[in-house]
C-alpha cells in the first residue's frame, strides 16, 4: 500500500471528497443530501477560485486514490484568517498518522504565508478530529446552535493564533 500527499487539484478530487464526507457523516450523524451536495459545490467553488501561493489543497492518497483530504482558503486570512476546511480521512487512512499529516502541512503551508490565524468550524461529538486540532495548538473560541450543514448541531468554532 503507497501513501502519498498529494498537494493540489487532481481530477475526480472534488467528487471523492464529497464521497468521503457523505461516507461518513451519514451513518454517524444523519447528514443527507444536503450536506453532501453542500460539500461538492463549494469544493468546487474553491477549486475553482483557488490561486497558488494563497489557497492549499492536500490529498491523501493510498495507491492513487483519494483516501484524505484538507484545504486552506487563504481568500480572507488578511481580515479574518485562513479557513480550514474539508478535512477527512477514510478508515483506509484512520489511525495511520494521516489526519496529522494532512494537518502539520496545512499549518505549516499557514505560517510561511505568515498567516495570522487560521480557523475552523466543527460540531461537537467529533472527539477524535478535536483531539487533532488541539494536538496542533486550536482552542475553542465560539459554540452555538447551528444547521449549516443540514441539521441542528452544536456548532464549534476552533482557532490557531500563528503570529
Amino acid at each position: 500500500m503507497a501513501t502519498v500527499l498529494h498537494q493540489g487539484y487532481l481530477p475526480g478530487c472534488i467528487g471523492r471528497v464529497a464521497e468521503l464526507h457523505a461516507t461518513y457523516y451519514s451513518p454517524r450523524v444523519g447528514f443527507g443530501l444536503f450536506f453532501e451536495s453542500k460539500v461538492a459545490r463549494e469544493l468546487a467553488a474553491f477549486c475553482e477560485a483557488y490561486q497558488d501561493g494563497r489557497d492549499g489543497l492536500w490529498l491523501m492518497l493510498v495507491d492513487g486514490r483519494v483516501e484524505g483530504s484538507l484545504a486552506i482558503d487563504g481568500s480572507r486570512a488578511g481580515t479574518e484568517g485562513a479557513h480550514l476546511r474539508w478535512f477527512i480521512a477514510s478508515d483506509a487512512v484512520r489511525g495511520t498518522g494521516a489526519g496529522n499529516a494532512l494537518l502539520a502541512a496545512a499549518v505549516a503551508f499557514c505560517r510561511a504565508r505568515h498567516y495570522a490565524r487560521l480557523y475552523l468550524w466543527t460540531f461537537d461529538g467529533l472527539a477524535a478530529a478535536r483531539h487533532l486540532y488541539e494536538k496542533a495548538g486550536f482552542r475553542l473560541v465560539q459554540e452555538q446552535q447551528g444547521s449549516q450543514w443540514g441539521k441542528p448541531v452544536t456548532e464549534q468554532r476552533f482557532e490557531l493564533r500563528l503570529g
